[in-house]
C-alpha cells in the first residue's frame, strides 16, 4: 500500500497476524512493515500510518543520510565528521587555526567525549525517570568492542563515539544498559524490557551494526 504524507508518498507492507495491536517497523533498509491483527481493515491500517507518518519520514530521512558517507579521516578544515547522526566540516565542530592534524584529532576527541557526557546525562534522567531505576554512576569511556556496559555494582559506561550517532540510537544504547539494572542478562525478560521502552530497537542495532565503522576518529 502506499499512502501520502507531507507531500511525500510512504509505501508500506502489511503483515496479518493473530496479535492484538497495530504495529509499525522500519527496517534497516528502509522497508515500512505494519504488523497488523487479522480481519484489519485497510482504512485503519491507513489511518495508523498517517497518523506516525512525521516520525516514519524522519527515520526514513536518517536513515537515507546514513548511506551518504563523505570522505572521512580528512584533517582539513572542510573534512567531515560525523555529530548526532549528520556530517560537519571539521571547523563547524572545532577550532582549526593554527593546529597540525595530532592536535586537530585530540581537540576533536576531547569534543566527542565532552559532548557525550552531556547528552548521555541528558537522556540519563528522562529514561531512569520513564523506566524507573537509577544508576550508581556512568562514565564516558574509549572502546572498540562496546558502545555501553553495565557492571554488577550499577555503574555505566557510554562510548565516547556515542556522540557521532543520532540521539535516538544513543537514546537505545541508554534503554539497553538501564535495562541491565533489572535484568543482568540478555535473558527474553531484558529484551522484553527494552522492546517495552523502545519497539523499534532493532532498527538502532541494525544502525550501529551498519555504520559504526565510521563513527571513528
Amino acid at each position: 500500500m502506499k499512502i501520502e504524507v507531507e507531500n511525500q508518498i510512504i509505501a508500506f507492507h502489511t503483515q496479518y497476524g493473530s496479535r492484538k495491536k497495530l504495529s509499525i517497523h522500519i527496517e534497516p533498509n528502509g522497508q515500512v512493515i505494519v504488523k497488523v491483527p487479522n480481519g484489519t481493515s485497510e482504512e485503519t491500517i491507513a489511518s495508523a500510518v498517517r497518523h506516525h507518518g512525521a516520525a516514519i519520514l524522519k527515520q526514513l530521512e536518517a536513515l537515507a543520510k546514513a548511506r551518504e558517507v563523505p570522505k572521512l579521516h580528512d584533517y582539513q578544515e572542510e573534512g567531515k565528521f560525523l555529530h548526532l547522526g549528520r556530517f560537519y566540516a571539521l571547523h563547524e565542530l572545532i577550532e582549526t587555526e593554527g593546529r597540525d592534524e595530532d592536535e586537530l584529532r585530540m581537540s576533536l576527541k576531547k569534543f566527542y567525549f565532552a559532548n557525550c557526557k552531556q547528552i548521555i546525562s541528558e537522556r540519563l534522567k528522562i529514561y531512569q525517570a520513564q523506566m524507573k531505576v537509577k544508576a550508581k554512576s556512568f562514565d564516558i569511556v574509549e572502546s572498540v568492542t562496546k558502545w555501553g556496559s553495565c557492571s554488577s555494582d550499577r555503574k555505566l559506561t557510554f562510548n565516547y563515539r556515542l556522540a557521532m550517532a543520532p540521539v535516538d540510537v544513543i537514546d537505545y544504547v541508554v534503554v539497553h544498559e538501564l535495562s541491565h539494572l533489572t535484568h543482568m542478562n540478555h535473558d527474553r525478560s531484558f529484551w522484553r524490557l527494552v522492546g517495552s521502552i523502545m519497539p523499534d530497537y532493532k532498527a538502532k542495532e541494525a544502525y550501529l551494526a551498519r555504520y559504526g565503522q565510521a563513527m571513528t576518529l
